[in-house]
């Protein structure tokens, strides 16, 4: 994998970047934190060598002057919203987090329920957190928000929501998914903090857009491809490019609501702090491309990535037309079309050979490695086995996992177990392969160079079941297919 991001040094000057914030407002800093902390493989794809739980260990760093706070939305439990990548609701993710956090020596102090407006869904949950000794605070709706200010700079607005305890100089701010209310959670807490005395302020934690590269920065353009469903927008800040003459990017949500929370900072503090939403992020990940070629390519990648993935969505029936062609006008401005991803062609040409679905997967070093569907294994079980094959240097036709092997499993998987394709998945391929790896060398060294597949990219002309999705995922592989079903 060929890196273009320096982590080290994003981890150094990330942390000392927050703690230079924390000092500029003296007593305390409510920081949102956008995106994903655990998991963020969106940024490990597009900024090779930046790790995916890099704002984890980030955190990790200022553990002791820092304490978390998370917010779910009453209306996403009351709906049983679900996160989309684990499947699970919004409820079950804040205890997993919880946990996640906790396990890591991160101080978790309490749970807000924001859009409180008397669920009995939300209520339930309230009792069952602090059954497991989690203060719980409700946050209300107010009427007008986020326009009507001077309601919310008020007693009967900001003033009516519970005020959530704090003890350390930086409080995160975090939420399973967007729109929990994790910005109106961190306003309420200003005004509330003011009313005490405390001089406390606030700065948002936001990867992407990047705002110190290019506005069509291939990376920046990925972000829009990977937001896309969201109607997200880059854009040049022009509060920034007026109050310095200096051009930065943001993205339209945060520029659209900059003037009113600028009217949010005048009323609490009697002058805001900032001058554009540019001066609120604190993300100096910008400052770390080590190799802007390599992040760029890779994020190229992703672009295409991103809009197969749009396409195989609709053709499962999910609204995703919108999607499809923002991604595809994105990548008219950026002058790519399908044919530069080369596994995609690669992938279509085996399967114009060899008339039935196949897989193709591009190398570190650039080696494209190819498979076909058989009667004993599914395309991407067989490019696992190819791949591996090719990198521990063992001869093409030799037979890692017999077939003495595979049948009996495909036995259990049609006969016992009432399945309809009796091909192996990946899973079960990398499953025999460790049992055989005991006894047998070959099965040994193909398995020692799974690691080398992080950061390849990958694509069959069929949509993938979802464990082969997920298995690629875990591998690090950058997956796409064509939107045709098996």
């Amino acid at each position: 994998m060929k890196y273009g991001f320096d982590n080290d040094k994003y981890l150094k000057i990330q942390s000392e970047h927050i703690k230079e914030r924390i000092a500029q407002f003296g007593d305390k800093l409510y920081m949102e934190f956008g995106g994903k902390l655990f998991d963020d493989h969106h940024a490990s794809r597009v900024l090779p060598g930046f790790q995916p739980d890099s704002k984890l260990r980030m955190l990790m760093q200022l553990k002791d002057d820092a304490e978390i706070v998370m917010v779910i939305s009453a209306m996403d439990i009351e709906k049983n919203k679900v996160r989309g990548d684990l499947g699970i609701t919004y409820d079950k993710d804040v205890l997993r987090l919880r946990d996640e956090f906790t396990n890591r020596g991160l101080y978790v102090s309490s749970v807000v329920i924001t859009h409180f407006n008397g669920q009995a869904s939300a209520v339930a949950f309230r009792e069952r957190l602090e059954r497991l000794g989690v203060a719980v605070y409700y946050h209300y709706l107010i009427e007008g928000y986020p326009t009507n200010v001077d309601l919310i700079d008020s007693d009967e607005g900001f003033g009516k929501n519970d005020f959530v305890k704090t003890t350390r100089p930086l409080v995160v701010i975090t939420a399973p998914g967007p729109g929990s209310g994790k910005m109106a959670v961190c306003l309420s807490q200003l005004y509330n903090e003011n009313k005490r005395g405390v001089k406390a302020g606030y700065a948002k934690f936001e990867t992407f857009p990047i705002w110190s590269i290019p506005l069509k920065h291939p990376v920046n353009v990925a972000y829009e491809a990977a937001t896309a469903d969201l109607n997200d927008v880059n854009m040049i800040d022009p509060f920034h490019l007026e109050a310095y003459g200096k051009t930065t990017v943001n993205y339209n949500r945060d520029i659209e609501i900059f003037p009113v929370l600028n009217a949010i900072f005048e009323g609490i503090y009697g002058e805001s702090p900032y001058k554009s939403p540019t001066d609120m992020g604190v993300n100096m990940a910008g400052f770390c491309i080590s190799d802007d070629e390599v992040c760029s390519e890779a994020s190229k990648q992703e672009i295409i990535r991103r809009y197969y993935n749009a396409l195989a969505d609709m053709a499962e029936g999910k609204p995703s037309e919108n999607e499809v062609n923002k991604i595809a006008l994105l990548m008219r401005q950026m002058k790519l079309t399908t044919a530069y991803r080369k596994p995609t062609v690669a992938a279509k040409e085996k399967k114009e050979e060899t008339g039935t679905n196949a897989a193709a997967i591009e190398l570190a070093d650039g080696t494209i490695i190819t498979s076909k569907t058989t009667e004993l294994l599914g395309p991407s079980a067989a490019l696992i086995l190819n791949a591996t094959k090719h990198l521990a240097g063992i001869d093409h036709d030799v037979k890692l996992i017999p077939q003495d092997m595979i049948e009996p499993i495909q036995y259990m998987k049609t006969k016992l177990l009432h399945g309809n394709n009796p091909r192996l998945h990946t899973d079960e391929v990398l499953v025999a392969l460790a049992a055989l790896s005991q006894h047998d060398e070959n099965c040994r060294k193909a398995l020692e160079t799974l690691p080398l597949l992080d950061g390849c990219q990958v694509h069959a002309t069929a949509i993938l079941s979802e464990v082969d999705r997920k298995i690629s995922k875990k591998l690090g592989c950058g997956l796409s297919f064509d939107p045709v079903k098996k």
